[in-house]
C-alpha cells in the first residue's frame, strides 16, 4: 500500500512539475514541444529507481565496486554519518557498514558537513545522466546545433528537476538488485542479446550471466 502511494506520488510529480520543465526547455531550443523525447526522459526519471548509481563500464567486478562505494557514500551523507541508523535502514549490521567504510576509505567526518548540498548534488547528477542518456538516441535526428544548445541547458534543467523529484529509500539488497538489473540490461542490449559476447566483455562465465539474467527477470 505504501509502495503504491509512493509510485502515485512520483507519477503525479512528474506529470505536474517535471513535464512542464521539459516542455519549456524543448520549446526554447526547438521552437516546439517534442512529446516522444519528453516521454523518453520522463520514463527514465520514473523507472528504474532513481537513487542507484550504475557505472556502465565493461567490467562487472569494477562496476559493482564503484556502485557500492557511491551508494554507501551517498547514504552516509543522507544519514549525517550515523552508522547505526544507516545499518538499520539498509538491513545490515553495523560491522558490515564499518567494514565497507574502511574498504572504500570513506571519511565519515567529512561527509557529515555535506548533508543538504551532498544530496542535491547527487540528485542533479543522476537526473542529468538520465536526460543525457535519452538525448543520445536523438543525436542523428535533430539538428546538431540545436542539440548542442539543448545539452548546455541540461545542468540547469537537472537542477530544477532535482528540486522537485523525490528519491526512494532502498535496502542494501534492493539497491544491489537494481544496480545489477540496470547494468546487465544495458550490456545485453549493447550486444543485441549475445550472451557469450556480453559475458566475455564483462569478465563473467556465460553460465553465471545466464543465472543472473534469469534471476533478475531480464
Amino acid at each position: 500500500m505504501v509502495e503504491q502511494k509512493s509510485k502515485k506520488d512520483l507519477e503525479a510529480t512528474i506529470k505536474e512539475k517535471v513535464a512542464p520543465l521539459l516542455e519549456e526547455t524543448l520549446e526554447k531550443n526547438f521552437g516546439v514541444t517534442i512529446p516522444k523525447l519528453e516521454s523518453d526522459i520522463t520514463d527514465r526519471l520514473s523507472h528504474p529507481v532513481m537513487n542507484v548509481y550504475v557505472p556502465l563500464i565493461a567490467s562487472y567486478k569494477e562496476a559493482k565496486k564503484k556502485f557500492k562505494q557511491e551508494f554507501l557514500r551517498r547514504e552516509l551523507v543522507l544519514k549525517h554519518g550515523n552508522v547505526s541508523q544507516l545499518a538499520k535502514i539498509l538491513g545490515v549490521d553495523r560491522r558490515s557498514v564499518h567494514r565497507a567504510i574502511k574498504e572504500f576509505e570513506i571519511d565519515v567526518d567529512l561527509l557529515r558537513g555535506q548533508e543538504e548540498s551532498g544530496e542535491m548534488k547527487y540528485k542533479e547528477q543522476v537526473v542529468g545522466d538520465k536526460i543525457r542518456g535519452a538525448l543520445e538516441q536523438y543525436k542523428g535526428i535533430f539538428h546538431p546545433e540545436r542539440m548542442e544548445h539543448l545539452y548546455k541547458d541540461v545542468p540547469l534543467l537537472s537542477k530544477h528537476i532535482a528540486q522537485v523529484l523525490p528519491l526512494e529509500q532502498l535496502s542494501w539488497k534492493e539497491a544491489e538488485r537494481e544496480f545489477e538489473k540496470q547494468f546487465f540490461r544495458h550490456h545485453v542490449a549493447e550486444t543485441n542479446g549475445g550472451l557469450r559476447m556480453t559475458a566475455q566483455k564483462l569478465g563473467l562465465r556465460v553460465e553465471t550471466l545466464q543465472r543472473k539474467i534469469k534471476k533478475l527477470g531480464i
